[in-house]
């Protein structure tokens, strides 16, 4: 039987009694109503899942003893950062969860000149921490042991300048297909997506000076919340673990 899986923000180890987050215990006892001597999963994001088993069940708390640890190794070869023009909420949403169960390392939010999204200080914040529990979630239900990064939302120039290994924009018009990068020694990339509006010519120039090459994914234009995704799946297919 396959166990739910559930992120505790702490140092885990085994022979360890701790007491669960209280949205961890609220899920666990009232959501899955698990038991006493019943069995979980928890993990912190250090690469490893611990198994455990409740051992108290109060009504608004419990602890769980962690019995083993299980290194997990399904993290891709190839190290996808993607830069993300913000996009407005669930479409923000969706990207962040299917990259993360596709396998992205690091997450940089965007904020370029066609941004349709704008975010003062506070507000930032807010979307930061809620976008680190999407990330989280889709790690619970993918099986990843390893949490991506999400960096505060970034000005374009200040993202750009973050690109670690190869930098891709997509573009139908590009001359280099994505298959192009077929048998190519590729470990790191990062692939940057513009927002909903697109992005302008500045924000391209930017992208181009910062070593961003443009890359084709078939003739069509895809909307932010498809191109990223689509992308993701074929650079795995082609240089990481989908293939």
């Amino acid at each position: 039987m396959r166990l739910t899986r559930s992120f505790v923000n702490a140092p885990l180890a085994v022979g360890q009694r701790l007491t669960l987050p209280d949205d961890v215990a609220a899920h666990l006892l009232r959501v899955l109503r698990l038991q006493v001597d019943d069995a979980c999963v928890l993990f912190n994001g250090d690469g490893v899942d611990y198994d455990a088993r409740i051992v108290t069940a109060g009504k608004r708390d419990a602890q769980a003893e962690v019995t083993a640890a299980r290194p997990i190794h399904n993290e891709s070869p190839l190290r996808i950062s993607l830069l993300q023009g913000i996009a407005r909420g669930e479409k923000m949403d969706l990207i962040l969860q299917k990259a993360t169960e596709l396998g992205v390392a690091r997450i940089v939010p965007v904020m370029s000149e066609r941004s349709e999204v704008k975010l003062d200080a506070q507000r930032a914040d807010k979307r930061l921490a809620h976008w680190r529990e999407v990330v989280i979630s889709a790690c619970e239900q993918s099986g990843r042991a390893c949490i991506p990064e999400v960096l505060p939302p970034q000005p374009l120039p200040q993202a750009a300048g973050m690109r670690t290994g190869r930098g891709f924009i997509l573009d139908p018009l590009a001359t280099a297909a994505l298959t192009a990068l077929q048998g190519v020694a590729l470990r790191e990339c990062t692939l940057a997506i513009g927002p909903e509006g697109g992005w302008s010519p500045r924000d391209r120039e930017q992208l181009q000076a910062a070593g961003y090459a443009g890359l084709r994914l078939g003739p069509r234009i895809l909307r932010t919340e498809t191109a990223g995704i689509a992308a993701i799946a074929a650079l795995q297919v082609i240089l990481g673990d989908l293939g």
